[in-house]
């Protein structure tokens, strides 16, 4: 039996090499879709949790995880010679910047090695990880066929970029329209028949470097106008106006016009990242993408801007930042969500640190940070704490924080998500962004 009658009978068995946001729901659809899945993760923690039912996946609920794992469903492991049990493997391990900001894709090239070691006729490969263009052909490529067989005839590689949107409530792995483009028009039609019994519809693109694209043109249309509208925010500071209320008034025009919110900085897994993808690649290519960088400067300044708004605030209580206690409500990088990479807050707190501020924080979805220096403990929310600090910053506007109620009593606070809004205040107690 080939591949295809394997996958169309839901014989197939499905490897997912990384379990984090992108593989664990993955997997689960691959279960719900009928599929035996393996997944596969270095984080031995990460494994036995997700074998004995308990998940560290915010959108993965334990009740879901534990009514897919099974050994006719999920099964996880350590051990990356399980691939050669697999007739399909996806790859979902992280791809960071480094230092430099240049690509990291060393999990990338980890992942492809261990594929190598079990490689078999009829196999198909998947790329997830978001990366420059021309990875999967340029590195993947070389790697597989250096054991003889030929992509689009012996295997099949192609690249599907995940599109996970952490927290999101009404868009999630099933329902988001996944784009697929494969070496050849073969991997793209075997990588297609396997997608659609996990998701509700697949788009399929001409190859994998146009699908590596898509992925980074999406997030660098974000970080540019999210760059943008942080520019315009400086701009109203400066003219005296509110920014929130131009955005709003301006999102009125029922064409031509897409809002855009600013805030201290850009987090997540993605926009602040994936656009130096692109931008690196073009760089190769002597091509400069200024948008790209000037974006990425404006985003990255935006928590020094919120530390300037601090010292306003304090200024006006006659207060210093150095010896000053300051309460950075929310650390994680969006609302209502416990992933704190790349957040601002972690720069926000940072920097007043560095001014001799005494900074404490408090967020009901991430109970510590690791900071350079070492590991800072969310505090509880009480109403002594909030009269007790010299200012109170609204980081991450997370709905469970009680805005009437942190206005009324912090002493003066800052506003950069507009958190606040329509909440009653005597004048110049809140400052905004």
């Amino acid at each position: 039996m080939g591949l295809k009658e394997r996958i169309e009978s839901l014989q197939a068995r499905v490897g997912i090499i990384g379990l984090g946001y992108v593989g664990l729901p993955l997997a689960c659809e691959f279960v719900r879709a009928g599929f035996a899945v393996i997944g596969i993760d270095k984080d031995r923690a990460k494994v036995d949790g997700v074998n004995r039912g308990s998940s560290h996946v915010q959108d993965v609920p334990d009740a879901l995880l534990t009514s897919r794992v099974g050994e006719k469903g999920l099964r996880a492991t350590t051990e990356v010679e399980c691939l050669g049990e697999c007739d399909a493997v996806i790859i979902c391990v992280p791809t960071p910047l480094r230092k430099t900001r240049d690509p990291d894709i060393s999990y990338i090239v980890s992942a492809v090695d261990g594929i190598v070691r079990t490689l078999h006729r009829d196999m198909l490969v998947v790329l997830e990880s978001t990366t420059y263009p021309g990875t999967t052909e340029e590195v993947i490529l070389p790697k597989l066929e250096a054991t003889g067989l030929v992509a689009g005839k012996d295997i099949y590689l192609a690249f599907s970029p995940e599109r996970v949107d952490p927290g999101n409530p009404r868009f999630n792995t099933r329902n988001t329209p996944k784009i697929l483009g494969g070496i050849t028009a073969r991997c793209t039609e075997m990588a297609a028949s396997l997608y659609r019994r996990a998701v509700d519809t697949v788009i399929p693109v001409s190859s994998t470097q146009c699908a590596e694209m898509i992925k980074l043109l999406e997030n660098t249309f974000r970080s540019v106008n999210i760059g943008l509208v942080n520019e315009i925010a400086l701009m109203c500071d400066r003219l005296q106006l509110d920014v929130w209320e131009v955005i709003d008034a301006a999102a009125t025009k029922p064409f031509g016009f897409m809002p855009f919110y600013p805030g201290p900085g850009l987090g997540g897994h993605c926009i602040p990242i994936d656009p130096h993808y692109l931008s690196w690649k073009l760089k190769t290519l002597n091509y400069y993408a200024k948008f790209i960088e000037l974006a990425s400067e404006i985003n990255s300044n935006m928590p020094h801007y919120v530390v300037t708004k601090i010292v306003d605030a304090l200024n006006s209580r006659k207060k210093a930042v150095n010896g000053s206690r300051v309460l950075v409500l929310g650390v994680a990088y969006k609302k209502d969500i416990s992933d704190v990479r790349e957040s601002p807050a972690l720069d926000v707190i940072k920097l007043l640190q560095d001014r001799g501020a005494q900074v404490l924080y408090t967020d009901p979805h991430a109970p510590e940070v690791h900071l350079d220096h070492g590991v800072l403990q969310s505090v509880p929310l009480t109403d002594e704490l909030l009269e007790g600090c010299d200012c109170v910053v609204i980081v991450t506007n997370h709905s469970a924080f009680d805005y009437p109620r942190i206005v009324e009593k912090a002493s003066v606070l800052v506003d950069t998500r507009n958190a606040t809004r329509g909440v009653q205040a005597p004048r110049g107690k809140i400052y905004k962004i």
